[in-house]
This record gives structure tokens, sequence and C-alpha cells, in this order.
């Protein structure tokens, strides 16, 4: 209370008992006049200084609007929002879903620890300016094993990690103690690495040891690691080639092994003697998908190839320069230089940090942070007698994935809170539901009541986070007025539909009445009809221009084969994976087209190939993806594979319709490394600036981009019809409409705008 207030009663209860025939004089409140009135509606200095500050670029992003000028912005929202709720709108399911639909969204920005996430974002681009090398030996240990075998793997790495301080070799314990499958190949080594590459912890442990230094015992889901950092540097950045490969299986003959490094070297020659690098490409290279594109292969910075190709790509220093024959486990290389680039400023590389640090492995270290936070933040009270009643059913089973529990008859599990957030109780019963719906099978070596107990601290940990969405309003000034706004909004654009939107679209004769009385303002320019493509080389540039010239368009985009055993054509769990990749894909991409190609061994029975063609088809169509989308393609025994399993195969190429996805396809790596543009051109259009205003095919460069153009034709200035017209019309007859109505509503809620308490508005 107040010190004045309290003053004031004070002394009123002294004079009561003292003299009953007097009473105090009531206090007297001071009341903030409105700034602005619409009909028996007040809106406060604070609510609109609020808006404005949120608002005041709506109408011109590059001018801000003064407080006086927001005021008929401001008032005309109001008054639609007051009418929506007398009419009410804001009382209907639909309001409610779409409100709370958004209200999911906005909840997850807010749940974040932004600060913690800069925080690992910032370590993250540090890390990235540096490249480790490092061994590790694995002793492993399920992440839900008992307590007994978590210390047990605990102190075989402790003493495994003795014996080498003692002087042992690392990579021979490796080879001897790791159980990491690759270990008796590498002895360990994962090569040289950077930030994202390896799981957090390692990555951790990595970055923060010395060179020579070996780590304590570091866990992780798989175990307990010892590493052994053996080399730091700078990081080398990123870098892009083109490459020719001769294909190679590495348990192919002595003759095929011949074969192929006499035909690398036979390209090398060619090379050496002039000849045109998408020549030998094409008349060499075994890379079907990149060799359509004079042998371009994505961008890659370390730990991201095979380290041979890595080494020979980074060694090169000059564009367009080409490395010698190189010998990876895929086959012979000819390496060619496209492009080298350093680390880009953390301010170019943030956005994309963000989105890993969140859905990479540092996502548990947000997880944990947020328990934390949220623990400390809420009252939680725990029972732990009601949990020791309940625990004893987490059995077996549970490893499986197929647990139940039996509800003994004396057991009312709905009575039985396990734990309390604030005055939310949550009952052993919803606990046991939920661990049914979120068990999946778990290693044999997992302690059930390891697992059991996983769940309830997921359960508790979930509960807290449902909690604090359901009372983000409460606790969060700045996402109650977003809530605030979104409401009003949802209702701005129910009523907007009802009284403009619609009404101007369905209103065809009041459209032509439009357009006739306002003819003057629709006319087309002089305009150019045609095509450009624009890329950072000529070789992009033309295996674009090859890609349109027939429709649909070839994609450079396949999906993950599926490999079936010797005369298997059903679809198995496995290969569901692989095939659920593909629907997605046609999902989201409404004008792809898919190739389903087919195979089989000789020692296949002809209809093989067929069946699995038909299984995958059905899979596709089964789920809603029609057959005119679909291509089939039966190669029976033919085309034939160096890796016998691939004989087995059914494999993915897509094809679209759409120019836009052949765009988007070749930005999948670099964005805005590619672009297609088709239709008509302005004068003033700056992709025609370097341009001659004729018909004909053009190249040129501008800004390090290679540009091709190809203008069909030019069309003289003239008057739009009504339909070519229709678009903008439909546009300014809305304005028109909603003038018309705004003006109608003002005369039902008029405003009163308060100048004196508008000039106190801040800028």
């Amino acid at each position: 209370m107040h010190k004045y207030a309290l003053n004031i009663s004070l002394l009123a209860i002294l004079i009561v008992s003292s003299c009953k025939t007097s009473a105090p004089p009531p206090p007297v409140i001071t009341e903030t006049p409105a700034l602005i009135e619409i009909g028996n509606q007040k809106f406060s200095l604070d609510e609109y200084q609020e808006s404005y500050n949120r608002n005041k670029f709506a109408s011109d992003s590059s001018r801000e609007l003064t407080p006086q000028e927001y005021v008929t912005l401001y008032t005309d929202q109001k008054i639609k929002v007051l009418q929506a709720k007398q009419e009410g709108k804001d009382t209907t399911l639909d309001y409610r879903e779409e409100v709370n639909s958004y209200r999911e969204q906005l909840a997850k920005n807010h749940l974040v620890d932004k600060d913690l996430v800069e925080n690992l974002v910032n370590e993250a681009y540090n890390r990235l300016k540096q490249e480790v090398r490092a061994s590790h030996i694995l002793i492993p240990v399920t992440e839900d094993a008992a307590p007994a075998d978590t210390l047990e793997a605990y102190r075989a790495a402790v003493t495994l990690r003795g014996r080498l301080e003692e002087g042992s070799d690392f990579g021979d314990m490796a080879a001897r103690f790791s159980k990491d499958p690759a270990a008796s190949r590498t002895k360990g080594d994962l090569g040289y690495f950077t930030a994202f590459q390896i799981v957090y912890p390692l990555e951790t442990a990595a970055y923060n040891l010395p060179a020579g230094k070996i780590s304590q015992p570091v866990r992780t889901r798989s175990g307990y690691h010892i590493i052994k950092v053996t080399d730091k540097r700078t990081s080398r950045g990123t870098v892009q080639v083109a490459h020719i490969m001769v294909q190679l299986d590495t348990a192919g003959t002595q003759a095929q092994k011949e074969s192929a490094k006499a035909r690398i070297d036979e390209a090398y020659t060619q090379l050496q003697n002039g000849a045109d690098w998408d020549l030998v490409v094409e008349n060499f290279s075994d890379d079907r998908q990149s060799r359509r594109n004079g042998g371009l292969l994505p961008v890659f910075g370390t730990g991201q190839m095979a380290p041979e190709i890595e080494e020979a790509a980074f060694g090169l220093n000059k564009i367009n320069a080409f490395s010698k024959p190189v010998l990876t486990m895929y086959g012979w290389h000819i390496l060619k230089l496209i492009e080298k680039k350093n680390l880009e400023p953390l301010s170019e590389m943030a956005p994309a940090l963000r989105k890993k640090v969140i859905t990479d492995s540092r996502g548990k270290v947000l997880e944990l942070a947020n328990i934390k936070r949220l623990r400390d933040k809420y009252a939680v009270e725990e029972f732990a007698d009601q949990w020791n009643a309940v625990s004893v059913l987490g059995d077996s089973t549970i490893l499986t994935g197929k647990w139940d529990y039996i509800r003994p008859v004396s057991t009312d599990w709905s009575q039985s809170i396990i734990f309390r957030i604030e005055q939310n109780t949550y009952d052993a019963l919803s606990f046991l539901d939920y661990v049914k719906r979120k068990q999946h099978p778990k290693p044999k070596d997992a302690s059930p009541a390891v697992v059991f107990r996983r769940y309830y601290s997921d359960y508790l940990a979930e509960s807290l986070s449902e909690y604090e969405k359901e009372h983000l309003e409460e606790s969060n000034p700045e996402f109650r007025s977003l809530m605030t706004e979104i409401r009003e909004g949802v209702l701005l654009s129910q009523i907007m539909e009802e009284n403009v939107w619609q009404r101007s679209l369905s209103d065809s004769a009041g459209q032509v009445n439009y357009y006739e009385r306002f003819k003057d303002k629709y006319k087309f320019p002089e305009r150019a009809m045609g095509t450009i493509i624009s890329a950072k080389d000529t070789q992009t540039v033309n295996s674009i221009r090859r890609t349109l010239e027939q429709s649909p368009y070839k994609l450079e985009r396949k999906s993950r084969e599926i490999l079936f055993p010797v005369n298997k054509t059903e679809i198995s769990n496995e290969q569901l994976e692989a095939l659920t990749d593909v629907y997605i894909v046609m999902e989201k991409n409404p004008d792809y087209i898919v190739e389903i190609a087919g195979y089989r061994s000789p020692e296949e029975t002809e209809m093989a190939s067929a069946a699995r063609i038909r299984n995958v088809i059905n899979y596709l169509n089964g789920r809603n993806i029609p057959l005119l989308r679909i291509i089939e393609k039966d190669y029976g025994s033919f085309r034939q594979s160096a890796e016998p399993e691939r004989n087995r195969r059914v494999g993915f190429q897509f094809y679209s319709q759409s120019r836009k996805d052949v765009e988007k396809v070749y930005n999948s790596e670099m964005p805005d490394a590619v672009m297609i543009r088709d239709g008509y051109f302005t004068q003033d259009n700056p992709l025609l600036s370097k341009m001659k205003w004729q018909a004909g095919v053009q190249t040129f460069k501008d800004n390090n981009m290679f540009f091709w153009a190809d203008i069909r034709k030019i069309e003289p200035a003239r008057p739009k019809t009504f339909m070519e017209a229709r678009g903008s019309v439909i546009n300014d007859y809305q304005k028109e409409l909603e003038k018309q109505w705004v003006s109608r509503l003002q005369e039902k809620f008029p405003v009163k705008v308060n100048a004196a308490e508008l000039e106190k508005i801040k800028r």
C-alpha cells in the first residue's frame, strides 16, 4: 500500500474510534485522461505509444510516421475491431483456433533462452576459425545403463587413460580396445574436424585440450570417450571444385584397376595438352550427376569430403588450376578449382548458426538450462512416496517399447499425485499414459528402472514447459502485447474478408465499372519478353540452359536408393525411411514428377525389378501421390553396377514443370548462386541495365555473375485490357470499398483525440 494511502487509513480509524459523529473526507483519486476515445471505449497514452513504436513504419518502410500521422491508422483499426467484437466474431470456434495456432508459434520463440543461444553461436563461430585433429577410444555404455554398469565403464576408461599417460601408444590401444567400428582401421583417428561435425561433448573436449594432451573420460550417449588432440590449425575456409571421376571398385580385378588408371591418365594428359575441361568431363567422368554440370561439386569445408579430395582441393591455389589424379575409395579423380572462400563474418553466418545450435547436440545444453531456469522460476514439489509406489511398474518390457501398466483394483493412479507445479497437480495416471505414448525400444543393456526414471524426468520437464507456455501472458509483457495484437489482427482479417476482400472479388460488375471510370491508370509500358539466367560461372549457365530445353525439367536432385536382398521385392521397415523421404519431397513440391527406376541382377527372376517398382508406386499412390506425377523405368538387368548390391535397387530422379524449382535446386547449396527469370521485363528493370534494348541472345558479366539473356521480342506500350488489369483493379476497388465502409463505421463509433496528451508521445 502507498505510504500516503496507509496514513489516510490509519487517520480514519483513529477519528472513528474517538468520535463517531464525523468522517474523514474521501481520498482524491486522479484519473489519467484518455488519449483517444472511440465510442464508449478509451485508449491510454501507453497503449498508443506501444502500438506506435511497433507500427510507425507501417505505411512506408523508409519513412517514419509522426505520432499525429499514425492516429488515423490506429483509430481505423480499432473501429474495425470494435465492430467485429460487436458482431461476436471473437466468440467463434474459427477465431479461437486461429488465435491458438498463432499463440503456439509465438510461444516457441519466448521459451528459448536467447542469451544462451547467442553464447553458443559465438562459441561455435570462434571454433569454426580453427580445425582440430584428434583420435578417440570408445568404452561403450548405453545412456540408460544401470549405475553399476555405468560406473564399471567409467573405471575402465580411467584405467585405460592411466596406461596412455604411462606411455602406451594411443593408436595401438584404440585398435585393441575401442568399440568404435572403424577403430581397427583408423586406430581411433577422427581426422580434422571443426564445429558441428562431432557430438558437442567431444567437440568441447577437443577444443579445450592442447595438442598432444589426453582428456579425462568424456560422456556421450554412446559411452565414455578418451580423446587425444594431435594437431590444431587455422580454418582453411571452404572450397568448390569440379571433378572428373573414373570409378574403381576396390575389390576389382587387377585388370580393372589398370584400366581405370589408364583412363584417368588419358584424361589428365588431354587436360595438360589444352583440351576443354567440359569436353573431358563429358568423355571420361563416371559421376553422372556432376557430369551434366561440368563436374561441379557442392561447396565443402574440412571434414565433409574424402580426406584425399580435401587435401587436393585445398592444395589448389589458382582458379581453374587442376590437380594430378587422386585416388580415393570411390576411384580416381582430377579436381579443378572453382572458388576458395575464407570464413564468412559472424553477422552473415549468425542466422544459420542459431538454427544449428538449437538442432544439433548442443540442444541438450539448452534443454538442461531451460529445465533449471523453470525449476528456479516456479515452485515444484515432488512426492517421493507416490513415486516409489508407481516406479515398480517400470518392468523389463519398457526396453521393448511394448510396455503397458496393470492397474491393480486397490490402486487408483488418478488419485496419486506425483508432483505439483505451483497450484497445479500432476497424477500418476497421466504420467503412465505419457510413458505409453512416448516409449520406444531401448538398447538391451539399458536398465528398466533408469529408463522409467528418465521418462519421469522428461514428463516433469515437459509439464514445466507447458505450465510456462500457459502462463506466458502473466509473466511476459512483450508476449502479452503481441497476443493482443494477434487477437486484433485475426478479428481484422475476418471482418475485412467479409466487408471488403470477398465483396471486391465477387462483385464483377463493380470491378468493370471501376475499370471503366479509371481506365487511363492501367497501361503497359514498352516491354521485352524473354528469359534471363545468371550464375557464378558460364558452365552453370550453360547447364541450366540445357536443363530448360526440355520440359519437364530434369533436376539436379535425387533421393536415396533402396537396395533389395536377392529376389526380394517387398518394402521393409528399413526401406520405408528412404521412401518416406521421397514422399515428403513430392508432398512439399507440387510441381515435381519422380522417375522410379528399377533394376535386378542377372540371377534374379525377370519380374523382380518390375515388382520392386510396383511396390514403391503403390506406397506413394497410397499416400496420395497421383500416378500422373510418377514415371516408371524398368531397366531389368541392364546397366550393371560395379557394386553388386546396387544391381538390386530402385533409384529416384526428380523432374519438375516449374523453372522456379530448377532455380531452387541450384540454390540449395549456396543461396542466390543462380537466378532464372522468364516473362516480361520493363526498361527500368535492373537486370536489363547492361543489355541492349533489342531482340536476340546477349551475354555479359556483372558483379562476378555471368548473365545469359534471350529476348524473344520487344512489345510497344499499350493500354491493358480489363482481364490484364484485373488484379490491380481489384486492389484499387478494395481500397474504395474500405474507405466507404470505414466512413460508415466512423459515424457509428465517433473518435475523440486528446491533442494535449498526443503531444506527449515520443518518436
